[in-house]
């Protein structure tokens, strides 16, 4: 019951309409499907009523990412996946519903990857302990975590 009530949210046009400006305002490269951000008001409009269904039924499936190398400064390159600007959109709209929801659940000693905290808060924080005192500061950066992350273990967490 709770899981269809957070699809209809999803789902919901006010929340897709705002996906949509979302990923139109933040740009980026096609996908492997050559789509821009600014034609995919144009393929919703036509396509928009089988795209919420196949989602609604399970049988929505993702486009593969197109890989991407970004030479990096020292030399080495930077693995970049661009989903296409239609799965940007779902990813949108889904992250609109569920950050709030787990947001909540942070700790509030983590700065990264959250709407309500940025590197700078850290290093404020870091400043405030040490004013306070305290003389060691742990700063964890997981290199690679997400490549070496058992995915199915984590959706089962989310689900």
């Amino acid at each position: 019951m709770y899981e269809r009530k957070l699809l209809n949210q999803i789902l919901d046009e006010e929340n897709l309409n705002l996906a949509i400006k979302q990923v139109k305002r933040n740009k980026g490269s096609a996908g492997v499907d050559g789509m821009t951000v600014d034609q995919i008001q144009g393929y919703l409009a036509l396509n928009k009523d089988d795209l919420l269904k196949s989602i609604r039924n399970r049988t929505y499936k993702p486009e593969p990412v197109l890989r991407v190398e970004i030479p990096k400064p020292n030399g080495g390159v930077r693995l970049l996946g661009i989903p296409t600007v239609k799965d940007r959109v779902i990813q949108q709209a889904i992250a609109q519903i569920l950050t709030p929801l787990f947001d909540r659940q942070f700790s509030d000693y983590s700065y990264g990857f959250s709407p309500r905290r940025y590197a700078e808060m850290a290093i404020l924080k870091g400043l405030e302990y040490m004013n306070d005192g305290y003389e060691w500061i742990v700063d964890i950066d997981f290199k690679r975590f997400f490549d070496t992350l058992n995915h199915d273990r984590l959706m089962n967490l989310v689900a």
